[in-house]
């Protein structure tokens, strides 16, 4: 071993570098392709000891996260791109996903991507189209949009049976069940 600043892979004691992998494998259960790769990472660092590390790259914010939010727009902190919102450009422009983008950036998984007031007009429109809603309920609407003198008004089935109205003027519960009653049994 060469002694000085840097260390050479080349010069670097193959012995160090056996005793290394050896302690760790007692210790971690690999699978055998996975050994050839350790070696080499263990033989790379040896060779880099004594370097100064790489020093990260410090990120600087297009605008403070605090202002990257507003009502109507979104600010991209990479670039400062402005739009109603980020995920498609982070993934075209800067090749990250909204979970990648808020991990560089260190936000909450909370932080918005999407403009509130755009958020709003999307979710007032699906909720018009009847969008996010079981096929069911779009026949039961159907119909009363259809009837428009359907709406508030219950009946019993037996009462929807037969072509007997409901409500009939100056009757009491007693009178419209029998006359549901008469209706229902033409036998008389």
């Amino acid at each position: 071993m060469r002694r000085g600043r840097f260390v050479n892979t080349e010069e670097s004691n193959p012995h160090l570098t056996a005793k290394i992998v050896v302690s760790y494998v007692r210790h971690h259960m690999l699978v055998p392709d996975q050994l050839a790769d350790l070696i080499t990472s263990v033989q790379r660092a040896i060779g880099h000891l004594g370097e100064p590390p790489e020093l990260e790259e410090v990120l600087t914010p297009a605008v403070s996260v605090r202002r990257s939010v507003h009502r109507d727009h979104v600010i991209c902190l990479d670039c400062g791109y402005r739009g109603k919102t980020l995920t498609r450009h982070i993934a075209a422009r800067h090749g990250l996903s909204a979970d990648e983008y808020r991990q560089r950036w260190g936000l909450r998984s909370s932080h918005l991507l999407t403009a509130p007031a755009y958020s709003e007009r999307r979710s007032i429109l699906a909720k018009e189209l009847w969008l996010g809603r079981k096929p069911v309920a779009k026949v039961i609407l159907a119909n009363h949009a259809k009837n428009p003198e359907a709406r508030g008004t219950r009946r019993s089935r037996s009462a929807s049976k037969s072509n007997v109205p409901s409500k009939v003027a100056g009757s009491t519960p007693a009178t419209r069940r029998r006359s549901r009653a008469h209706v229902a049994s033409p036998s008389v």
